[in-house]
């Protein structure tokens, strides 16, 4: 299973981008997709996740900015980032977890910068 990112970049403050995740190779049908970040000095942290049924979670302090969405016929998922906050700043994960097989994967990450 490879899992590959794009969408990151800089944007200033108040902007948006919008990241990719593209999954290939043997994936079950039942899964979970999800974003997480690293932002420097800080711990990992969860942004945002999406079952193959379409069931969200987005942290609290994202939450009404950003916005997770997948398609599943492409085994792909999205984050919407609406109103970017310099905090934001970090190298943002995809994962794929496939839930049955107890297996999980995770992208290269792809930096997204936000200035003030």
């Amino acid at each position: 299973v490879q899992l590959v990112e794009s969408g990151g970049g800089l944007v200033q403050a108040g902007g948006s981008l919008r990241l990719s995740c593209a999954a290939s190779g043997s994936i079950s049908s039942i899964n979970v997709m999800d974003w997480s970040r690293q932002a420097p000095g800080k711990q990992h942290e969860m942004v945002a996740a999406i079952s193959s049924g379409g069931s969200t979670n987005v942290a609290g302090s994202v939450k009404g900015r950003f916005t997770i969405s997948r398609d599943n016929a492409k085994n792909t998922v999205y984050l919407q980032m609406n109103s970017l906050k310099p905090e934001n700043t970090a190298i943002y994960y995809c994962g794929l977890h496939l839930v049955r097989l107890g297996r999980d994967y995770w992208g290269q990450g792809t930096q997204v910068t936000v200035s003030s």
